[in-house]
């Protein structure tokens, strides 16, 4: 049996006419930029949100570089982001000429650790980025105390969260921004590279849209600097089709994962731990093992498509070795990198194939040969 990390075929095999029609409907009105179609994701995807705006871009590092800098996050200013994400978090902050100051996760739900936040605030210290890592929110009701206390900007990384819910609410509605990527492989995934920032701040919101299109505020008028990112219509168009059906996608994540947990929870894997206040989405289903090496390559053997995410904390990337930090520094996050496995994790994934991931996990500990 060949199970893929990630089956997008599988997806787009019971939407392929919804789709290909509403590709057909932009290419043949010829509305490829900032149409009809973006302006409707738009306001959907905000309403999805639970807020007021949403603003589509080009990625979802152009996501995070808006939503800060919309947020006036500069030169000079602290901005406090986990050591475990995927670089994109920390890349937005050195391109705005800010200093990223990493704190280390939780070792529960590998989400940053609100204590070391708390720690790491200082004089210059602007902003705050959660990171809802792997489809599970952080806990936000005492990090939005502290930064209300500070006088903190928070933007939600909402990255790999489509439709989570943290005590009812939905991500990206509770900073003052939230970044958003459509990374084909999202729970919510464009056929290309896309973006979102979400926002209830109309004057934010505002500055985002200018900064995506030249610093315009209307047509050759401009009024500051901006980029070129903004989310083509045919992605828009895609995502519209898309969104109608991420709520039972993500109840068909989180029912893999609960029989996930149902077939390994005798085997020696770590397994991921849903918190209390967490409506997890499971864009990834991460386990942990000492022997994650020899566990992966067995996977692959067996024909499983399991991956790492992954494997080198920010703090050790030669990008940031500007930063200062070495081996050590954040021991949690270094620990799990070495550690944790994400097995498939897809709506489409059937309990034939999880049954198949499970025996092979099985055999695995048991010694017995791929």
């Amino acid at each position: 049996m060949q199970i893929p990390l990630v089956d997008l075929k599988a997806q787009l095999a019971a939407i392929r006419g919804q789709v290909l029609e509403a590709m057909t409907g932009v290419i043949d009105s010829t509305a490829f930029i900032l149409g009809p179609e973006v302006e409707s994701f738009e306001r959907e995807f905000a309403a999805y949100c639970e807020a007021s705006y949403a603003v589509g871009v080009g990625s979802g590092l152009s996501a995070l570089v808006l939503a800060l800098r919309a947020a006036g996050v500069g030169p000079g200013h602290e901005v406090i982001a986990p050591a475990n994400t995927f670089i994109a978090t920390i890349s937005a902050i050195v391109q705005l000429g800010a200093w990223p100051v990493l704190v280390d996760m939780n070792p529960t739900n590998y989400n940053l650790d609100l204590a070391a936040v708390e720690a790491a605030v200082r004089a210059r210290t602007k902003a705050v980025i959660p990171v809802h890592l792997y489809g599970q929110p952080v806990d936000m009701d005492p990090l939005l105390d502290l930064a209300r206390n500070k006088g903190l900007v928070v933007v939600e990384d909402a990255a790999q969260a489509h439709g989570a819910r943290y005590r009812g609410r939905r991500v990206g509605s509770m900073g003052h921004l939230a970044a958003f990527s459509f990374y084909p492989g999202k729970n919510l995934g464009a056929y290309g590279d896309g973006g979102a920032v979400v926002t209830s701040d109309p004057e934010l919101a505002e500055a985002v849209r200018r900064m995506r299109n030249y610093g315009q505020s209307r047509k050759y008028h401009h009024d500051n600097f901006g980029d070129n990112s903004r989310l083509d219509s045919v992605q828009a168009a895609v995502l519209r089709i898309k969104l109608a059906h991420l709520d039972r996608w993500n109840q068909a994540r989180r029912k893999n994962a609960a029989y996930y947990r149902q077939v390994l929870q005798d085997t020696e894997l770590e397994l991921p731990v849903e918190q209390d206040f967490a409506e997890h989405v499971y864009h990834l289903y991460v386990v942990r093992t000492p022997r994650r090496d020899e566990l992966l390559d067995y996977l692959h053997r067996r024909g499983i498509g399991a991956g790492i995410h992954y494997p080198i904390p920010c703090h050790l990337q030669k990008s940031l070795a500007f930063l200062g930090h070495g081996p050590g520094d954040f021991p949690h996050s270094e620990k799990a990198a070495a550690e944790i496995l994400s097995l498939p994790m897809f709506p489409e994934l059937t309990t034939g194939q999880m049954d198949y991931v499970a025996q092979a996990v099985k055999d695995f500990f048991a010694g017995r040969p791929a």
